[in-house]
């Protein structure tokens, strides 16, 4: 009687996007003493890669217990807001997003600051890309603002803030995203002072639209 060898897609044998060895993130972590993998399970490999993590956790009473923890990881990503001084404006992107949309939002339009996943790029070259793709404009410096962990209970993602000047010049294209990738983004130009009052009334509900306009509330438009 031959035995059945099954072959797991994103583990032993390439998924869709072509990955194998996924379930090997995190086997090597050294850095806490207090913690130690186990076990790491593919649950599914999408777009992005679920996983279930079994490790053992010393607590600060010395006491090990073993822990199960299921995270999501769609890789690291940039982020920016375009603000232009002299006329007090800044560039914001509109667009569908069907998770706000499934959870209460009454349209599932969301305005929010440009952004977009690191791929294969650096953060300020993504950046520069996603502002050029999404909005149309092209940047010149930029000011790293800082990196977030954006969902730390179930979300790997690291998002790296940035903002950056601009002058109507600066507006290259006609931004809107790429339609191959099912994008439809609206480029929307604000006064500063009513996007910082969208905050307060709910037209702004996106956390790291809500953190770049309380960064320039403080450091820019002071």
């Amino acid at each position: 009687m031959s035995s059945v060898i099954v072959r797991i897609p994103g583990v032993d044998v390439p998924d869709e996007r072509g990955r194998t060895g996924l379930d090997r993130a995190g086997r090597d972590l050294t850095g806490n003493p207090d913690v130690v993998v186990r076990d790491v399970e593919l649950i599914a490999s999408g777009w992005h890669v679920l996983r279930r993590t079994t490790f053992d956790y010393r607590h600060a009473d010395g006491r090990w217990t073993r822990e199960r923890r299921e995270t999501y990881d769609r890789g690291n990503g940039a982020t920016v807001l375009p603000y232009d001084l002299a006329r007090g404006t800044v560039l914001l992107a509109r667009q569908f997003r069907y998770p706000v949309y499934v959870n209460g939002h009454p349209d599932g339009m969301l305005l929010e600051a440009a952004a977009g996943l690191l791929d294969d790029d650096e953060p300020e070259a993504a950046i520069r890309r996603e502002a050029e793709e999404e909005l149309g404009v092209t940047l010149g410096a930029l000011t790293h603002v800082f990196d977030v962990y954006m969902s730390p209970g179930s979300v790997t993602e690291r998002l790296h803030f940035y903002a950056a000047p601009y002058r109507p010049s600066d507006r290259t294209g006609a931004g809107g995203g790429i339609a191959d990738e099912g994008e439809d983004i609206a480029v929307v130009e604000l006064p500063f002072a009513e996007a910082l009052a969208m905050i307060g009334d709910g037209r702004i509900a996106d956390a790291k639209t809500v953190m770049l306009l309380q960064w320039a509330a403080l450091h820019v438009f002071s």
